[in-house]
């Protein structure tokens, strides 16, 4: 599965990184359709826990999520030190940094639409070169920032919405777009019954051999 690693905050974290999209799957201008506010077409993924069956694919168990780790790959850990708690969990494959957050939802969908937009809005003013496309679960967002390449994609279902990002050079950008949805793919998404209000994270907790490690990395100093 990789090396467990501990992973400060980086700049620009929060809105991640990601590849630069295809010429003639993306348009310049920030039009979206009324489709683009509907739940994405996820038959094949990613899965709800309480649709999924077993397909014996290995995955890290982060609780809210349950995230496919590639051969070849590491797994770093992005401690909040303020909160005591984990930040964020990244894959880091030979094409890039790869993150996948999950989120409370409507039931209608949407959410993606909302967070995209204010999302490219917020790259742009971080001096970033923007691209909106349209991939396989509908709006795709590249942006370029200095020699990085991000590459987000959202897919939206009844009650979570998952957001994938990847950061990685631009000489990896074709292979990297590929790479991140296939991780989204393959990702289950438990986001529980309990009420809570729309856009808040679902929590993520790590496994606890992950759990000893890293705490036995905050000992040694």
């Amino acid at each position: 599965m990789g090396i467990f690693g501990r992973k400060r905050r980086t700049e620009g974290g929060s809105a991640g990184r990601h590849a630069a999209p295809e010429a003639d799957d993306t348009f310049e201008d920030e039009t979206y359709d009324d489709e683009d506010g509907e739940l994405s077409d996820v038959s094949d993924g990613p899965f709800d826990v309480a649709d999924f069956d077993d397909d014996g694919i290995p995955r890290i168990d982060l609780g809210s999520v349950k995230v496919p780790v590639p051969d070849g790959s590491q797994v770093q850990v992005e401690m909040d030190p303020e909160a005591g708690g984990v930040r964020a969990v990244h894959v880091v494959t030979e094409q890039g940094q790869i993150t996948v957050s999950a989120y409370a939802a409507p039931r209608s969908g949407g959410l993606w639409r909302e967070v995209s937009t204010e999302l490219a809005d917020q790259l742009r003013a971080d001096g970033a070169k923007v691209t909106i496309g349209r991939g396989v679960w509908g709006l795709e967002i590249s942006a370029i920032i200095g020699d990085v390449a991000l590459r987000f994609v959202g897919v939206d279902r009844p009650r979570w919405m998952l957001r994938g990002v990847i950061a990685g050079p631009q000489s990896e950008a074709a292979g990297a777009v590929e790479v991140l949805r296939e991780i989204v793919r393959r990702t289950i998404v438990d986001r529980g019954d309990a009420p809570m209000p729309v856009r808040t994270p679902l929590t993520i907790t790590l496994p606890e051999a992950v759990a000893e490690h890293i705490a036995a990395q905050q000992q040694q100093g």
